[in-house]
C-alpha cells in the first residue's frame, strides 16, 4: 500500500462475487479475498467452511481516495448483498457469510455507522439490518486459487 491509498474490508457473502464488484470500481487499486473476525490464526478455506473458526469471508480493498471515496465503497457494499439476513447470502448459509464492515480508523467507523443508519431510516428493507461494524481484525489472505476467482474463469458474477 502506498501513501496515496487506503484499505477497507467488507464481508458480504461468498467473497468471489464481492471481490469482482469492488475490483471493477474505478479507483480500486487491488483486492484480496480472505478471512477475518475469527478465533484462529491463518485458517484454511476448509476450516472456515465448517463455521467453527468464527471467520467471515471478506474482501480487503486497497483504494485511492482521490478517485473513489470510502462512502462510494460503502454504497457498493450495501447495494450488492442483503444486509438483513443473519449468516446467509443467497444459498450460502453460515457465520462465514455474515454481513460485516471492518473499519481501519475512526473516520471509517463513523461513515460506516452513518451509512447503516441512513439505510435503516430509508425504509429500503422491511427487516432490521444485521451488518456487524467492528474494528478490522487481522486479515488472513485466502488460498491463491480463490484470488480473482471469477476473473480467472472469465465469469462476471456468481450464478445461483
Amino acid at each position: 500500500m502506498n501513501n496515496q491509498t487506503q484499505k477497507a474490508m467488507f464481508g458480504a457473502g461468498c467473497f468471489w462475487g464481492v471481490e469482482a464488484e469492488f475490483a471493477a470500481l474505478d479507483g480500486v487499486q487491488s483486492t484480496a479475498v480472505g478471512y477475518a473476525g475469527g478465533t484462529s490464526e491463518n485458517p484454511s478455506y476448509q476450516e472456515v467452511c465448517t463455521g467453527r473458526t468464527g471467520h467471515a469471508e471478506v474482501v480487503q480493498v486497497e483504494y485511492d481516495p482521490a478517485q473513489v471515496s470510502y462512502d462510494e465503497l460503502l454504497q457498493l457494499f450495501w447495494e450488492n448483498h442483503n444486509p438483513t439476513t443473519p449468516n446467509r447470502q443467497g444459498p450460502d448459509i453460515g457465520t462465514q457469510y455474515r454481513s460485516a464492515i471492518f473499519y481501519y480508523d475512526d473516520e471509517q467507523a463513523e461513515k460506516a455507522r452513518a451509512s447503516k443508519q441512513k439505510l435503516e431510516e430509508s425504509g429500503a428493507f422491511s427487516r432490521p439490518i444485521v451488518t456487524e461494524i467492528t474494528t478490522a481484525p487481522p486479515f488472513y489472505r485466502a488460498e491463491e486459487y480463490h484470488q480473482q476467482y471469477l476473473e480467472k474463469r472469465g465469469a462476471k458474477s456468481c450464478s445461483f
